[in-house]
């Protein structure tokens, strides 16, 4: 081994030690602080070195000895009057007595990674349990069927084609649900410590992380009953709606990110657009305050499945209006779909332009026009259950959307 690449490893175990070990030091902790840590962290080193000449058993004695260190120095502590019982330090000892030896036998920057996010987890200890405080059942819930989705159900699902036009992919499809899921509960977890104290449009921005179509009829309902908070409304359902481009430029970027950079300058474009109207409905109602309203669980298995669904029949849907109408069929399933959902039209035409059956220009065309679609829905929904009062303050700037976004896909290049 090179005598600079042996220096450079013991010098990041180091430095990570002493790292986890000032922070140690300063919260106090009685079994080891900032000269303890480096001496573990550079023993998992040694022992790692070690380890390619003599065998893994010198790693494996290594941890032991740790381990025995940890309980000698807990005895000593126990015998010299009440102490601490937490097991936090003895952890963290552990654990760099691993990042130790991984900075030897593994990639480095993955060391360094584990040590610092060791360090910031021993740093933000009263955040953290602040938060734990602050989730009821209901948001424990959210978090525990969000890794159900996730960590039991997609690592079984077969990744094979099924079905007409081999474009069905059971883990696939349930990666989608995973990333539509995983957004969605982002938002409800910041609604839940943000919600109730959230200006207009910090409640607009979380209402469409969430989902824009609930936000728009919930201040749409709102007012119905309220026509005074036609105003303040209007700056929430503009924001919830700007948010969607958004978040569908995220999706794009996670599904196809090769498909981005066509996808992205008309939807900016629309972004764009939808921030000005934004800011147009602030200033004439900024003065208003408002509370969110109530949320539902985005991790709900019931919803995760009814997406996988939607998702599923608009993948078959646009493969086989491709098949039998060519690219009207495609406009008409996206303008269809873009109804009551842009996730799953979103996600499937990014899938298959990554996959070569849909060509790029037609792609971000196809997510545009139900992105239109959606917008049309809301004005729809406004009209229907909102005051005639909050849909004269915002028929204009969503007339003016929709026009934009069909000369986008008539006239871009």
């Amino acid at each position: 081994m090179e005598l600079t690449l042996l220096f450079r490893q013991l010098g990041i175990a180091l430095g990570l030690g002493l790292l986890v070990g000032l922070q140690r030091e300063h919260s106090a902790s009685a079994i080891a602080g900032i000269r303890t840590f480096p001496l573990v962290t550079i023993f998992g080193a040694l022992s790692a070195l070690l380890a390619q000449s003599f065998g893994g058993w010198v790693v494996a004695a290594g941890f032991v000895s740790v381990s025995a260190v940890i309980v000698i120095g807990n005895v000593a502590k126990f015998r010299a009057g009440p102490a601490d019982p937490g097991l936090t330090t003895e952890a963290a000892m552990l654990l760099m007595y691993g990042v130790g030896a991984y900075t030897v036998v593994g990639h480095e920057a993955i060391a360094i990674a584990i040590g610092a996010v060791a360090a910031a987890l021993l740093q933000y200890k009263g955040q953290l349990h602040g938060i734990a405080k602050k989730l009821g059942d209901e948001d424990l819930r959210a978090i525990m069927q969000f890794a159900l989705i996730s960590f039991v159900i997609l690592p079984v699902l077969p990744d094979k084609t099924y079905g007409p036009y081999s474009v069905l992919n059971p883990r696939q499809i349930w990666w989608m649900v995973v990333l539509i899921v995983g957004l969605s509960l982002a938002g409800y977890i910041a609604y839940k410590f943000l919600g109730e104290n959230a200006g207009v449009l910090l409640g607009g921005a979380l209402g469409g992380a969430i989902s824009s179509t609930a936000t728009t009829v919930s201040y749409s309902r709102r007012a119905a009953s309220a026509p005074e908070t036609s105003r303040l409304a209007a700056i929430v359902i503009m924001t919830a709606s700007t948010v969607v481009f958004a978040r569908v430029l995220l999706e794009i970027a996670v599904v196809a990110p090769g498909f981005l950079s066509e996808a992205a300058p008309p939807i900016i474009a629309m972004l764009i657009l939808f921030i000005f109207f934004c800011a147009l409905a602030w200033l004439r109602g900024r003065e208003e305050q408002t509370s969110m309203p109530e949320q539902q669980n985005p991790s709900e298995l019931k919803t995760a499945l009814v997406f996988a669904l939607i998702y599923a029949i608009v993948l078959v849907a646009i493969a086989g209006a491709k098949d039998q109408f060519g690219s009207r069929g495609l406009y008409i399933v996206a303008a269809l779909s873009g109804l009551t959902d842009v996730d799953a039209i979103t996600l499937s035409t990014a899938q298959l332009v990554n996959t070569g059956t849909v060509e790029s220009d037609q792609g971000w065309r196809i997510i545009l026009l139900a992105l239109i679609s959606n917008v049309l829905f809301k004005g729809a929904t406004v009209a229907m259950i909102g005051h005639r009062l909050l849909f004269s303050k915002i028929v204009w700037y969503y007339a003016i959307s929709i026009a934009a976004g069909l000369l986008l896909i008539l006239l871009w290049p």
